[in-house]
């Protein structure tokens, strides 16, 4: 409590139609953040007139509503919005996003123990009990992450209009908020999603799931890659019965470094690995389901695909040869390290 009384919370909410939900998520702000928050930015983004109507006829006096006349997008909206604001920090939410308690408490305690935690998330409930204990809590108890997911996030004001807030150069939406988390850790800035922190998302209510969602995302996703290429990184290491502990500072620098790029690993390991650095690092036993899964992973989307093998000491002479045959069949690099070097 007397963390979230030190500081000033403003929510920034841009909405664009689905009224029902944006009413919902709205109500839900007041209700169950509204003695916690300060006042409430509603961005319409030239909705049409039902929506408009809804927003109007809200009479809570927290709520301050700007109607664009034009449809400006995601990205310009939420940048819009959080201009208005002086607060200390800024939470943005998508209009489809239901509260359902107030779970600015856990985020502002990971807050007040890391100063250089630019960037805390809930969840959608998506990341379970028994997931979130297999990834290491930072002090204020948050997991980790290198990827900003922008359907709901809790970030320093300040640090959001040094950056620009959102790229315009990604219109409408999607990726953009990629991109900033990007330009996030660049600066040294760190970002985390709190799994006791949980929120209700129902996604696509503004654009749905039509051509016009498949045309934004194909565009914006060669714009990030096109900034970020190394981001396309999807690295499947295998080794045998190794930790995190077990492995030489060089190589474990390797893997953060193409975590901290916007890459992914996932580390086939004989028996599960007992912490997790990140969100973006998976793990599973070794088997050849799962390696047959991960080879055909991302077929039709290229940024899915794996993109290197690392082969650390000990891996299974099976397991090795399919790995080279993998390797061969996909024109892919390969990178072995030899138990000398361990």
């Amino acid at each position: 409590m007397s963390t979230l009384t030190a500081l000033t919370i403003d929510v920034v909410i841009p909405v664009y139609n689905a009224p029902e939900f944006s009413k919902r998520c709205i109500d839900s702000v007041v209700t169950h953040l509204g003695s916690f928050i300060r006042t409430i930015y509603i961005q319409n983004d030239a909705s049409g007139s039902q929506t408009r109507a809804m927003l109007d006829g809200l009479s809570y006096p927290q709520v301050k509503v700007f109607h664009a006349l034009d449809n400006q997008g995601y990205g310009k909206s939420v940048n819009d919005a959080v201009a208005r604001s002086d607060a200390d920090w800024v939470l943005i939410l998508n209009s489809d996003i239901e509260v359902l308690g107030n779970f600015l408490l856990p985020l502002c305690a990971a807050i007040a123990v890391d100063r250089k935690l630019a960037v805390i998330s809930p969840t959608e409930g998506d990341i379970s009990s028994e997931k979130a204990a297999s990834y290491l809590r930072q002090p204020g108890g948050y997991i980790t992450t290198y990827r900003l997911r922008g359907y709901a996030f809790l970030i320093r004001r300040a640090v959001f209009q040094e950056l620009g807030g959102f790229d315009s150069q990604f219109g409408r939406g999607y990726y953009e908020d990629t991109d900033l988390g990007r330009r996030l850790v660049k600066h040294g800035w760190r970002m985390g999603v709190h799994p006791d922190a949980v929120i209700r998302h129902e996604t696509g209510m503004s654009f749905g799931r039509g051509k016009a969602y498949q045309e934004l995302v194909r565009r914006n996703r060669a714009l990030y890659f096109s900034r970020y290429p190394l981001a396309r990184q999807n690295v499947l290491v295998v080794s045998g019965a190794y930790t995190l502990a077990d492995l030489p500072l060089a190589v474990t620098d390797l893997l953060e470094q193409v975590m901290r790029q916007g890459g992914r690993l996932h580390w086939l390991t004989p028996e599960r690995l007992p912490v997790l650095p990140c969100l973006q690092m998976r793990n599973s036993v070794i088997n050849l389901s799962v390696l047959v899964k991960l080879m055909l992973r991302g077929w039709l989307r290229e940024d899915k695909r794996i993109t290197m093998v690392w082969m650390l000491p000990a891996v299974p002479l099976w397991m090795r040869i399919l790995l080279k045959l993998f390797v061969l069949l996909r024109g892919l690099k390969v990178r072995e390290w030899n138990a000398a070097s361990f």
